[in-house]
């Protein structure tokens, strides 16, 4: 029974800790996709992810809209839960190279779940309120023209249907199973560990 509750407790602290990576790359898609930052939710992700983001600010500059102080944070956040969670666990401590293989796999998995949930409610949105001025709505269209763009060049609008979210998922699709995938693997850590 002890040992169930100490597995339950472990599963919550990195569902936690996934959900608030979750954030650090919704901030880092934000800012790299120049998303407005004044919009109130964007002010939201900040004032939330700040606090681990801030230490690395003083020395790690934004590369054009690339901002390292958040990616940094991430990793840093992810791979220290990696190693404590297995440690509490009884794995022992994994090696250091596994726990940032690992953290690497989460970010890249925060970033494709965010994407996905975002052409998700971008294609729920163009059916329902195309005209939308939602801070929500406009956030979202902000955060996915970037990726949407130039997949629209190569294949532009059939009239009334754009196909672009579908070859966007597909990608989205492949990423995931084969570079988060084959990172995790070479992590040797479980799937639950790196993603939500």
């Amino acid at each position: 029974m002890g040992s169930q509750l100490g597995n339950a407790g472990l599963l919550l602290v990195n569902t936690l800790i996934n959900i608030y990576l979750f954030l650090l790359m919704l901030r880092f898609l934000l800012q790299a996709s120049r998303a407005d930052y004044y919009n109130p939710i964007s002010q939201s992700v900040v004032k939330i992810t700040q606090p681990a983001v801030g230490p690395f600010q003083g020395f790690l500059r934004p590369i054009g809209s690339f901002d390292l102080a958040t990616l940094a944070a991430g990793f840093l956040i992810k791979a220290v839960s990696i190693i404590v969670i297995l440690q509490i666990a009884g794995f022992g401590i994994p090696p250091i190279v596994g726990a940032a293989i690992g953290a690497v796999a989460a970010l890249a998995n925060a970033i494709l779940k965010i994407y996905f949930f975002a052409l998700i409610a971008m294609i729920i949105l163009s059916w329902v309120a195309p005209q939308a001025s939602h801070p929500a709505a406009l956030l979202i269209f902000q955060l996915v023209e970037p990726i949407m763009a130039p997949v629209r060049k190569v294949i532009p609008p059939l009239g009334m249907i754009d196909l672009s979210p579908i070859v966007v998922f597909i990608g989205i699709s492949i990423v995931d199973g084969v570079v988060v995938g084959s990172l995790t693997r070479a992590a040797g850590v479980s799937g639950a560990l790196v993603g939500l």
